[in-house]
């Protein structure tokens, strides 16, 4: 399989996922709440230019347990 950005990137995407969805599964678990205690961050771009108006919002929510996702996904793209 070639190997590319994309792809690359849609690994880590796939990756920050699973982690993500890891951590929601055992967030009722208490010994691992430090993996699991989501970091939230929030970008609100806003154009107002009396005509037209634009307002965009990106959340972001990254977990421990998210990154771990991610670097795994990183490691299987390079053993490919």
């Amino acid at each position: 399989m070639k190997k590319n950005g994309w792809i690359l990137f849609l690994f880590i995407l796939l990756g920050m996922i699973a982690g993500a969805l890891v951590a929601k599964w055992l967030e009722s678990v208490p010994g691992v709440s430090f993996l699991t205690k989501p970091i939230a961050t929030t970008w609100s771009p806003n154009v107002d230019l009396y005509v037209l108006s634009l307002t965009m919002s990106i959340s972001l929510q990254i977990s421990l347990l998210s990154i771990v996702g991610a670097v795994i996904a990183i490691w299987l793209y390079r053993k490919m």
